[in-house]
Parts: C-alpha cells; structure tokens; sequence
C-alpha cells in the first residue's frame, strides 16, 4: 500500500517545486514536456481545475510562473528545436496509455 501525504506536506513539496521551477528558467517547457510529459502550463491548468473555478487558466499560470505568463515567456522562453518538438509529441503521446 502507497502511504498518504498529507496535505501540509504536499502543499510544501508543491511550493518548492514552483520555487525551484521559477529559478530554473533555463528548463525549458518544452523540454520538460520531452522528458516527463508535463510542465509549468500543465501544473497552471491543474492548479486551475482543482481550485473548482476560483483561478482561471491565466491567474493559475500567473500563481505557478510567479508572473503573468506573457512576461515570463518574453524573458525566458526560446524557440523549440524541432528535435525538441519530436520528443514532446513522443512523450506526450504516453500520458494517454
């Protein structure tokens, strides 16, 4: 049997994760798309599906990225390869097995 985690605990864990992915800007989406089929739009969006309509995809994206998603796309964001597009599709296509 899977132990539970408790809320507070996951809640800290998931703080951390977006601290560490704010200082990583360098780990692009797209490559953490290739590599584990999710990335910070994913986190946003199931930010915005658990809070039951409180956050909207932007405002979820805003809490994940730590600014509007616009402004960190501009800063941080670089045009894929399309190596790095061939790997995301592959590695996407798994989330649905």
């Amino acid at each position: 049997m899977t132990p539970e985690i408790d809320d507070k605990i996951a809640a800290a864990a998931f703080r951390r994760l977006l601290a560490h992915l704010r200082h990583r800007t360098d780990a692009q989406n797209v490559d953490l798309m290739g590599l584990a089929g999710f990335c910070r739009n994913c986190l946003a969006d199931w930010v915005s599906e658990a809070s039951e309509g409180t956050l909207d995809r932007e405002a979820a994206r805003h809490a994940v990225y730590g600014m509007p998603y616009s402004e960190w796309k501009a800063k941080h964001q670089q045009e894929a390869t399309p190596e790095q597009l061939r790997r995301m599709d592959e590695s996407v296509s798994r989330n649905r097995s």
